[in-house]
């Protein structure tokens, strides 16, 4: 442990020599990086594809399930999104420098504040090799340095990822120090970042409940709690069926795996015995399994039962929970008593029912009438994520460009005395 506790001292000592470069760079540098970094990643796609492979082969060695699996594997298409997410960061706006207030005070001192990076930024993360180049983008954007600590299912993946990118930064006249993979998989390495109090300005977790409760309660340095998803759809009585259907489907079937996808299903009872046996046949048809409670089973017997911890669960897999509930408020109060502030969504018709789900569920994203997969940093226009805040300090849901910086203030005086 006290090897590990060196090795990442002297790592968080790199970064911070190299955020004083990153600091001076100017947006113009950052972003030529950020567009070489692109077309790295596109030049490299053999390479990545192989390194990929061998850690799905050893994941499917080890058992791995289809969920995760599907969270580890690099596809054509997750190159393309990573792509489009360096260029897109690149024309983004630098956070850097913003002046978000300007004051002149009796005495005559200005007082101005602006945004600044954090400075070196931790994130522990598990089989999703893509959050090594989102975090990596958003970092080198918002001037921050970034020490990135992947699960063992990625690491052959992580290690290429992370040298592409340093080595574009060394051609950039950046330093590759500015990006940094921690190598030692095991637990002590985790531990050893939670303690960094002083080295590590911001940690971020980004995985499974395990890994971030993990993270809350024994960092000493700041955290930033990230998305647990135990999202709902609810559909209201005076819903849409076909709206309804449509989106309950997608939210659970077109990528369970991850966040935001829906886990729980809540159905009015005024609409449950013409809902669901429609939306339960369609679900098991694309292979779901369904447990829900009494009133559900009694409309459609063959919905396996559930139990309390149903409903407090993100399966991260086709397994869904589904309630009857009785109206608007019957939904709130399930949401606000075993969501996770993630991501909800309601489906109506009735402008006031959707008023008052807005209102009243306490979430980072609230829907109406739209699917909980649009939970993301570059659906909502930000590029990409480094995570989706479950807190309301000082960030809450898609962390893109402004949520990781801070700001300082900078006082011009005349040679005032207090």
């Amino acid at each position: 442990m006290d090897t590990i506790v060196k090795e990442l001292e002297a790592m968080c000592g790199r970064a911070r020599a190299a955020s004083d470069i990153l600091a001076t760079a100017g947006t113009r540098k950052k972003n030529q990086a950020l567009r070489k970094i692109a077309q790295k990643l596109d030049e490299n796609r053999v390479l990545i594809f192989a390194e990929n492979e061998k850690d799905l082969e050893e994941g499917r060695k080890n058992g791995m399930s289809a969920a995760l699996l599907d969270r580890l594997a690099i596809t054509g298409k997750v190159i393309d999104g990573l792509m489009e997410s360096a260029r897109q960061i690149a024309e983004m706006e630098d956070p850097v420098g913003e002046e978000l207030s300007r004051s002149v005070r009796p005495n005559g001192l200005t007082v101005q504040k602006v945004r600044v990076p954090f400075g070196v930024i931790g994130i522990i993360y598990e089989a999703r090799p893509n959050v090594t180049v989102d975090s990596a983008l958003l970092c080198l954007k918002s001037s921050n340095v970034v020490v990135l600590r992947g699960g063992r299912e990625a690491i052959r993946s992580n290690q290429c990822l992370a040298s592409l990118m340093r080595d574009v930064l060394e051609e950039q006249g950046l330093d590759p120090e500015a990006v940094q993979l921690v190598t030692d998989t095991t637990r002590d390495s985790a531990t050893a970042m939670m303690r960094l109090k002083g080295k590590i300005d911001l940690l971020i977790p980004r995985g499974g409940k395990g890994l971030i409760q993990s993270v809350v309660q024994n960092a000493v340095v700041p955290v930033i709690e990230t998305g647990v998803g135990n999202c709902h759809v609810y559909v209201d009585g005076a819903a849409d069926r076909d709206m309804a259907t449509a989106i309950v489907f997608n939210a659970k079937t077109s990528r369970p795996s991850v966040c935001n996808a829906a886990e729980t299903l809540l159905v009015d009872a005024a609409i449950a015995p013409v809902f669901l046996p429609g939306i339960c046949q369609l679900l098991d048809a694309g292979g779901v399994t369904l447990r829900g409670c009494e009133r559900t089973r009694a409309i459609a017997p063959s919905v396996l039962p559930a139990d309390e911890d149903d409903f407090y669960t993100e399966y991260n897999d086709l397994i869904m929970a589904v309630k009857v509930v009785d109206g608007v408020d019957g939904a709130i109060r399930h949401i606000n008593k075993y969501g996770s502030q993630h991501s909800e969504a309601i489906v109506t018709q009735d402008d006031t029912a959707a008023e008052r789900f807005m209102n009243l569920v306490d979430a980072a994203a609230v829907y109406v009438n739209a699917s909980t997969r649009f939970t993301d940093g570059f659906e909502f226009g930000l590029g990409a994520e480094i995570g989706i805040s479950t807190q309301k300090l000082h960030a809450r849901g898609p962390m893109g460009l402004k949520e990781l910086t801070t700001y300082k203030y900078r006082v011009y005086g005349q040679g005032q005395i207090r």
